[in-house]
C-alpha cells in the first residue's frame, strides 16, 4: 500500500490543480444535490423486535389516533385561584387546537372520559393534544399553529396563570451550531501554529478538514432522500470529521516537514510522506469506520444509519487527506521547509572566544536541531521505575472509572433541554404540580375481539394496573371504536427515564401470561417511553458483542502492524482502560452532577447510545495513537537492536506530533459540551476525556513504561503467527526497501528475476541459503536439488508466492515481498504434480500472457508424448512473446536438470542454480 500511496502522492503534487479543482466539483456536485433532494431530518425511533415497537405497529392500524406524536398543554391558575375558574379559555383554546391541520384531537382535562388531568388541589390542568402522524410527519407550520394558539390562550388567561406547551413533539431540538464550537477550531489553529511554526502550514489542516466535513455533510442530507436519518447524525459526523480530518492532516505534514529538514526536494517528499503518513491515516481511519459500522451490531436502525454516516465522513477525511494534501503541498513547494535552528548561545560564545584567539578564521557553528527536552524528561521519568508507573497509572484510571458503574443510560426527553426552554420549562411545570410520571406515560394494549363487554373488561384492567407498585394513576381505560383494541394509560411515580418506571415495565410485562389467562387479552406496553426503555435494554445488550468485536479486531490489526504478541495486548489492555475512565468522567457529571453547571449540562441519565458510540470512536483514536507511537519506538528498535534506548528514542521523535493531535481533538470534541445538542453533549465529553486519557496517560506513560519493562520480549512473536498474518505495512518499510533498491542490480539492467542472497528458514535446516540469481528477460532459469521441498520453495519465493527471510529479490522490475500482488500479477506458477492434463494447464497459464511461467515437479511428467508437447507449448508461447516485444521467460525446478532438453526449449543455455546441502550453500551456473 505505501507503493501506491508513493505514486499517489507525486502524482496529486504534480497534478494539484487537478486535484484542488476535482474536490471542489466534488463538494458543488453533491451539496446542489442535497439542496435539491433534502428531505429532512427525522428523530423517529423504530427497534424492530422489540415489544413496544410491535404494539406501537398494531396501534397505527387498530387506534391510529393514539399512534401518533403527542404534545401537552398546562395551564397552571394563579396564586389563590383554581383552574377551574379558567374552564372557559381552556375549553376554547380545546377546541381551536382540534380544528388545526394534523391535529386529531385534543381532550380538556375537564373531559368527563379523562381523569386525573386536573391535580388534587386543583391549581393545574393538562391539555392533550393527539397528532395525525409521526414526529417526523408534523411540519413545521403545525407546530408553529400550536404555539400561535397557546400564546393566544396565555393573553386569555388572568395575570398570574400560565399555560406552556411541551410534550413529546417539542422533547428534542434539532441541533445547531454556536460560537462555543469554533473555539475547538480556534484552539485547533493554534497548536497547529506552534506545530509547524507556519501560517501556511497550519492553514492546510483546517482547510481540508472543512472541506471534507462539508461533502460528509452534503452526503447525509443528500441521503435523506433515500433513508430516514436522526437529527444527531450530521452532528456526530460534523464532530468526528473535523477532529480527524485536522489530525490526519497534521499527521502527514508534520512528516513532510520532517524530511524537509534535510536536503529532500518537496515533491520527493511530499510523495513519501504520503505513503509513509498516509498509510498510518488510512489503518487508524479503517479502525474507526470498522468500528463505526460495527454500531449495526445493535440492530437498531437508526443507529446503524448514524454508524454509517459518522464512518462515511471519516472515509472523506482519510481520502481528502491523501491526496488533497499532497496537492497543497505542490502549491506550497519549499515554502514549507523549516528553517534550522540557531546554535545555542554556548556555541555561539564558544566560537567567539575561539576566532578572538585563533590566527586562523574560525568556522561559525552550524544550525542545530535539539531533541525536546520536555518529552525526553518525561520518558526518562516513566521509564525509570516502569513497574511503579504501571501500577500508579492503573490506579488512578482504575478509580476515574469507579462511578461508571452507576452510569444510568436513556433516551432524552424534554427534561435534559435547557432551563428556558419552553417544552423544559412545561416538563417542570407538570413535574411540580402533577408529578414526573405524567410526562411520560406508559400505553398499555390488546385486542379485546374475543370480549363481548369491552367497557367492563378496560375497566377491570384498569383496576389491575391500578393496584401495581408504582402506579399513581390511570387517566384512561377504553376501547377504540370498533371495540376490537384497548389502550390503557399508565401514569408511573417516577419520570420517564427512571428505575421506578423501568420497574413498572417490566412488571406489567411479567403479568402478560396473567392477563392472558385471566381475561384472555395479550397485553403489550408501548409508548414513547416503553420505546426508550427497550432502546436501552437492546443497546446494553449489544455492548458486550460490540466490544468482544472492538477488541478482537484490536488484538489482530495491532498483531498485523507490529508483529508482536505483548504489544496488542497491552495497547488493548490500555484501550480498554481509557474506556472505563471516560464512562467514569461521564457518569460524574451527568449522573453525580460534579461541575455539571460549569459545563452547562443537565443532571440525569446519558444518550442510550453513548457507550457504544464512544467504544468504537475511541477504538480508532487510541490505535492511531499507539501506531504512531510504537511504530516509532519499533523502527528505532529495529535498527538499532536496543530495546530500551529505542522506547525513548522513538518516543520523543513522535511525542510532539501526537501530543498537537490529542490536544486538537480534546478541544474540538470539548468545544461541543457547553452548548451542543443534548444527545451530543455525552458523547462529546466522553470523548475529549478518552483522547486526553488515551493519549497522554496511556500511550504517553502506560505504554514506555509497559514497554521499558518487557525489553526485547515486547517485540516477539513467534514464527508461525509471523507468516500466517498477512503484513500491514504503516511505517512504509516497503517503500523505503524500494527505494533503496531502486537502482539495484544496476540502473541499466534488463533482468527479468535478480537475487542476492536468499535465504529461507526450515522447520530444522534452511530449506535454501545465500541464492544468487541473473536471469535476463526472456531466458531460462533451471533449478535443482535433491530435496524436493527446497526447490519448491525457491520456485515460490522467485514467483511472489512465498517471502524470503532474507536477502535482495525483483521479479519483473518489482521488489519482493514489496510488491507481491504485482508480481503474482505478472508470473505465472503452475505444479505440474497436481495437474490431471499438464498441458493444458500450461496452456491455460500461458493464455493470461505472463511475463514467467514457473513449472514446478517437471520431473513428475515422464510421458514422451506429453513431455514433447509442453516444449512445443511453451515454445510457441515464446515466439509470440517475442513477436508482441513482450518476452517470455521460464523458470523450471528439477531433480535431473540434464533431462530437461526434450521439454524445455533452451534448457541448454539456461541460467542454472543448483541447490546442494551439505553446507548450506548453492552453486550457480551461467553458460557463457
Amino acid at each position: 500500500m505505501s507503493s501506491l500511496l508513493y505514486s499517489l502522492g507525486r502524482w496529486a503534487f504534480r497534478a494539484r490543480g487537478i486535484v484542488v479543482g476535482a474536490w471542489i466539483l466534488i463538494l458543488a456536485l453533491i451539496g446542489g444535490g442535497a439542496l435539491l433532494f433534502n428531505q429532512g431530518l427525522d428523530n423517529a425511533i423504530s427497534i424492530p423486535g422489540t415489544e413496544s415497537q410491535a404494539a406501537l405497529d398494531s396501534l397505527s392500524t387498530t387506534f391510529p389516533q393514539v399512534s401518533g406524536a403527542s404534545a401537552q398543554v398546562i395551564v397552571v391558575a394563579a396564586d389563590g385561584d383554581t383552574v377551574t375558574d379558567l374552564e372557559s379559555q381552556i375549553e376554547a383554546s380545546v377546541d381551536a387546537l382540534s380544528d388545526l391541520d394534523q391535529v386529531a384531537g385534543a381532550v380538556s382535562p375537564f373531559d368527563e372520559n379523562v381523569s386525573g388531568a386536573v391535580n388534587e388541589d386543583e391549581t393545574a390542568g393538562l391539555i392533550s393534544i393527539q397528532l395525525d402522524g409521526e414526529t417526523a410527519d408534523i411540519t413545521a407550520d403545525t407546530k408553529d399553529a400550536l404555539r400561535a394558539e397557546i400564546d393566544d390562550l396565555k393573553e386569555a388567561l388572568p395575570d398570574g396563570a400560565v399555560a406552556e406547551l411541551g410534550g413529546q413533539l417539542f422533547s428534542n431540538n434539532l441541533p445547531t451550531l454556536s460560537i462555543v464550537e469554533l473555539v475547538g477550531v480556534a484552539v485547533a489553529l493554534v497548536v497547529l501554529i506552534l506545530t509547524f511554526g507556519s501560517f501556511l502550514a497550519a492553514g492546510m489542516p483546517l482547510l481540508t478538514a472543512l472541506l471534507g466535513v462539508g461533502i460528509s455533510m452534503a452526503l447525509i442530507f443528500l441521503a435523506t432522500a433515500f433513508s430516514s436519518i436522526n437529527s444527531t447524525t450530521p452532528m456526530l459526523a460534523l464532530m468526528l470529521g473535523l477532529a480527524v480530518g485536522i489530525d490526519y492532516a497534521l499527521f502527514i505534514i508534520a512528516r513532510h516537514q520532517e524530511q524537509l529538514r534535510g536536503d529532500m526536494s518537496a515533491e520527493e517528499s511530499a510523495a513519501r510522506s504520503t505513503a509513509t503518513a498516509g498509510s498510518a491515516v488510512i489503518f487508524a481511519g479503517l479502525t474507526v469506520i470498522i468500528a463505526l459500522l460495527g454500531l449495526g451490531v445493535a440492530g437498531i436502525p437508526f443507529l446503524t444509519t448514524m454508524g454509517v454516516a459518522a464512518a462515511a465522513g471519516v472515509a472523506v477525511a482519510v481520502l481528502v487527506s491523501i491526496t488533497l494534501i499532497p496537492a497543497l503541498l505542490g502549491f506550497a513547494g519549499d515554502r514549507l521547509r523549516p528553517k534550522p535552528k540557531k546554535p545555542s548561545r554556548r556555541k555561539r560564545k564558544a566560537h567567539a572566544a575561539a576566532a578572538a584567539s585563533a590566527e586562523a578564521p574560525v568556522a561559525a557553528p552550524k544550525a542545530e536541531h535539539r531533541p525536546n527536552r520536555f518529552f525526553t524528561g518525561w520518558v526518562r521519568a516513566v521509564t525509570r521505575f516502569p513497574i511503579v508507573t504501571i501500577l500508579a497509572v492503573i490506579a488512578v484510571l482504575g478509580m476515574a472509572a469507579l462511578p461508571a458503574l452507576g452510569l444510568r443510560l436513556a433516551l432524552p426527553d424534554a427534561g435534559g433541554l435547557p432551563a428556558d426552554d419552553p417544552a423544559r420549562v412545561t416538563y417542570d411545570l407538570v413535574s411540580d404540580n402533577f408529578g414526573e410520571g405524567f410526562n411520560g406515560p406508559l400505553i398499555v394494549t390488546g385486542s379485546i375481539v374475543t370480549s363481548t363487554d369491552p367497557l367492563g373488561l378496560m375497566d377491570d384492567l384498569k383496576n389491575e394496573i391500578e393496584d401495581l407498585d408504582g402506579v399513581v394513576a390511570v387517566p384512561l381505560a377504553t376501547p377504540n371504536e370498533t371495540a376490537d383494541t384497548g389502550i390503557i394509560q399508565v401514569i408511573t411515580d417516577g419520570a420517564p427515564d427512571s428505575e421506578e418506571t423501568k420497574a413498572v415495565v417490566a412488571e406489567i410485562r411479567e403479568m402478560h401470561d396473567y392477563f392472558l389467562e385471566e381475561y384472555d387479552v395479550d397485553l403489550s406496553v408501548t409508548g414513547f417511553t416503553a420505546v426508550g426503555i427497550d432502546v436501552s435494554d437492546k443497546l446494553g445488550n449489544a455492548l458486550l458483542p460490540f466490544g468482544l468485536i472492538v477488541v478482537g479486531l484490536s488484538l489482530i490489526l495491532l498483531t498485523m502492524v507490529f508483529r508482536s504478541i505483548w504489544v496488542p495486548i497491552k495497547a488493548t489492555l490500555g484501550y480498554l482502560l481509557s474506556v472505563a475512565a471516560s464512562f467514569g468522567i461521564v457518569a460524574l457529571v451527568f449522573e453525580y452532577g460534579w461541575f455539571a453547571d460549569a459545563l452547562h449540562v443537565s443532571q440525569g441519565p446519558v444518550i442510550s447510545f453513548m457507550p457504544i458510540i464512544l467504544m468504537g470512536v475511541l477504538f480508532g483514536l487510541a490505535m492511531d495513537y499507539e501506531v504512531f507511537l510504537v511504530a516509532r519506538m519499533r523502527e528505532d528498535y529495529v535498527h538499532s537492536g536496543k530495546a530500551r534506548e529505542s522506547v525513548e528514542t522513538g518516543f520523543v521523535g513522535s511525542a510532539k506530533v501526537v501530543t498537537a493531535a490529542a490536544v486538537i481533538m480534546f478541544a474540538v470534541f470539548a468545544a461541543f459540551v457547553p452548548e451542543g445538542d443534548v444527545n451530543i453533549k455525552p458523547i462529546a465529553l466522553g470523548l475529549a476525556v478518552g483522547v486526553f486519557v488515551d493519549a497522554f496517560i496511556v500511550r504517553m506513560t502506560l505504554v514506555p513504561a509497559v514497554l521499558a519493562l518487557l525489553g526485547e520480549k515486547a517485540w516477539w512473536i513467534p514464527r508461525w503467527l509471523d507468516r500466517s498474518l498477512p503484513s500491514f505495512d504503516v511505517e512504509g518499510e516497503g517503500l523505503h526497501r524500494e527505494i533503496e533498491l531502486r537502482e539495484w542490480p544496476t540502473a541499466s539492467s534488463t533482468d527479468i528475476v535478480s537475487a542476492e542472497g536468499l535465504f529461507l528458514a526450515g522447520a530444522r535446516d534452511p530449506l535454501f541459503a545465500g541464492v544468487d540469481v541473473s536471469l535476463p528477460d526472456g531466458g531460462t532459469l533451471i533449478v535443482s536439488g535433491s530435496r524436493e521441498a527446497s526447490v519448491t520453495a525457491l520456485l515460490l519465493t522467485l514467483s511472489g508466492r512465498m517471502k524470503a527471510d532474507d536477502g535482495k529479490l525483483k521479479v519483473a522490475g518489482y521488489v519482493l515481498p514489496v510488491r507481491t500482488a504485482s508480481v503474482r500479477a505478472r508470473v505465472a506458477f503452475v505444479s505440474l504434480s497436481e495437474a490431471l492434463d499438464p498441458v493444458r494447464t500450461v496452456t491455460d497459464a500461458l493464455r493470461e500472457s505472463p511475463r514467467i511461467i514457473t513449472l514446478d515437479g517437471i520431473d513428475t511428467v515422464t510421458d514422451a508424448v506429453t513431455r514433447r508437447n509442453l516444449r512445443d507449448a511453451l515454445s510457441d508461447a515464446q515466439s509470440e512473446a517475442s513477436a508482441n516485444e513482450r518476452p517470455l521467460a521460464v523458470v523450471v525446478g528439477t531433480a535431473f536438470p540434464d533431462a530437461l532438453a526434450e521439454v524445455v526449449p533452451g534448457a541448454a543455455g539456461a541460467v542454472h542454480v543448483a541447490l546442494t546441502f551439505s553446507d548450506l550453500s548453492h552453486e550457480a551456473e551461467v553458460p557463457a
